[in-house]
């Protein structure tokens, strides 16, 4: 049996972006996620796939610094369920 929960379609484009290499995120406790250099428009699923570790920060930055986002082992695990 499988852990892996079907994401809903949002959080898997957001996870693709990532993959792509076409986002940033904020370094901060809840942050914002940007792809193509703008802001997405629901960034509570951003906080939600920062929170569970399907995506994290590519480099250590200073609070509110842009920085690229990549996606962690879960992420990729996620994204090829």
């Amino acid at each position: 049996m499988s852990n892996v929960i079907a994401l809903p379609h949002r959080h898997r484009a957001y996870l693709r972006a990532v993959a792509d290499g076409r986002a940033e995120m904020t370094c901060s406790r809840q942050p914002d996620l940007f792809i193509d250099g703008l802001a997405c428009c629901d960034q509570h699923t951003a906080h939600q796939l920062a929170e569970n570790g399907l995506i994290s920060p590519a480099r250590p930055g200073t609070p509110g610094q842009r920085v690229p986002a990549v996606l962690t082992d879960t992420g990729n695990a996620a994204l090829a369920a």
